[in-house]
């Protein structure tokens, strides 16, 4: 059902629906757009509706290829709406659960793209603050680019920092998606254009790799694991690559990338890359190993995967919170107190595994483990026993033919 939007727009049919609105597809004056439909409860927030005009004119300023373009911005009685171009094609999410994972030379040329997109709007001033699969769109209509991608666009600028109002969020609360957060912002530091970067190299892992480095449970486990632990190395991948995505992951904000720079170094890569099958590894903590029952992690919350495979949690950093695996939707969470960060794995790392290969401290893993100490334990025992009769052999063969000695321990007499 058809519905004005102001009075120069049409919205005809959703698109999809987001944790802000709802995307419809409309007509206006120079033809088909995309428009963003925020929230009824968001509308009515005058507070909010001031920050939205403020913003129109950076937003309406950004322009280029790699950003979805926000052409209009409207304010009409209960309707507040981005009127967007259209673009042809789905988001990164969709690939992802139709995929799970891309070829190392198309994921780097779709991020390569983003982080174009990210120098223009820095430059700009402006900070995206919620980059994640959902918000890249894949121009199917355009040509196809290094490793058969498809050119890839930024959209929804503005609107975690519309949503993260003063009256909505205090300082003990901050807005984002748990799995694309970066420390300084679980830590309640300001979000600086460093953010935009961690959360890119997040995506390029969970593009290469199938998850998300720090993800799985619930989202206080997520949060804690962006400060305490390390990122686990991807198996298969040159070394230069890796070394690009650990230095954009680095706890420390001035220890990232510039965007324009990690645009620059992924470009240099793509030659290295051609060819180049996707990554075969398996999520940490995934689904048990063929025959092996499944084993009970106490206070760990299972979570259901879009894909039907069972993440494992892990203790929740807010008591008595229940699972969320929900990457789709903006999450409020509190700022967790030291105490709380301090609880997690202090450097550590969940490792993913080849394929194939048992999980630690699985069945499998134990009964191999087993079998190697018992093996290990059946050789020394052989080497202690062919060392026992050796030395028999040797003696035997020195005292062969001599008179029985009865004084041997005897102390010596004299004459």
């Amino acid at each position: 059902m058809a519905r004005k939007i102001g009075s120069r727009y049409t919205a005809h049919q959703i698109l999809g629906r987001g944790s802000a609105g709802t995307v419809w597809l409309g007509e206006g004056p120079e033809g088909p757009v995309a428009v963003k439909l925020l929230r009824e409860d968001l509308a009515s927030d005058e507070e909010l509706v001031g920050r939205f005009v403020q913003e129109r004119t950076a937003l309406l300023g950004l322009d280029h290829p790699h950003v979805v373009s926000v052409r209009d911005l409207v304010v009409d009685g209960n309707d507040l709406a981005l009127v967007m171009d259209l673009v042809r094609g789905t988001d990164l999410r969709t690939r992802l659960e139709r995929d799970r994972r891309m070829a190392p030379e198309a994921a780097v040329a779709i991020v390569a793209d983003v982080a174009e997109g990210l120098a223009a709007a820095h430059a700009a001033g402006i900070v995206h603050r919620d980059v994640k699969p959902e918000n890249i769109l894949l121009d199917m209509q355009g040509p196809l680019g290094p490793g058969g991608s498809h050119r890839a666009l930024l959209t929804d600028f503005g609107v975690a920092k519309l949503i993260d109002t003063p009256r909505r969020t205090r300082a003990t609360k901050i807005i984002g998606t748990p799995d694309y957060l970066a420390p300084e912002i679980v830590e309640g530091l300001p979000p600086r254009a460093s953010v935009d970067i961690y959360a890119l190299a997040t995506v390029l892992y969970e593009l290469l790799a199938g998850f998300t480095p720090f993800g799985g449970g619930h989202p206080g486990a997520v949060l804690r694991r962006h400060v305490t632990e390390s990122v686990a190395p991807l198996p298969g991948i040159p070394d230069e690559l890796w070394q690009l995505i650990v230095q954009c992951l680095a706890k420390a904000p001035a220890s990232r990338l510039r965007a324009s720079e990690l645009a620059a170094r992924l470009r240099e890569q793509l030659p290295t890359l051609a060819g180049m099958p996707p990554l075969d590894v398996d999520e940490p903590g995934t689904e048990p190993d063929e025959g092996e029952p499944a084993e009970a992690v106490p206070s760990a919350p299972a979570t259901e995967t879009v894909t039907g495979r069972v993440r494992r949690g892990s203790v929740p950093l807010v008591p008595n919170a229940k699972p969320d695996s929900n990457r789709d939707t903006h999450t409020s969470m509190r700022v967790p107190a030291p105490d709380e960060l301090a609880g997690g794995a202090h450097g550590t790392a969940r490792v993913p595994r080849a394929a194939g290969a048992p999980r630690p401290g699985s069945a499998r893993n134990r009964s191999a483990t087993r079998r190697r100490r018992i093996t290990l334990g059946v050789a020394a025992a052989a080497l202690v026993a062919a060392a026992g009769i050796g030395t028999w052999a040797a003696t035997s063969g020195d005292d062969a033919g001599a008179p029985p000695d009865d004084t041997n321990n005897s102390a010596p007499t004299t004459p």
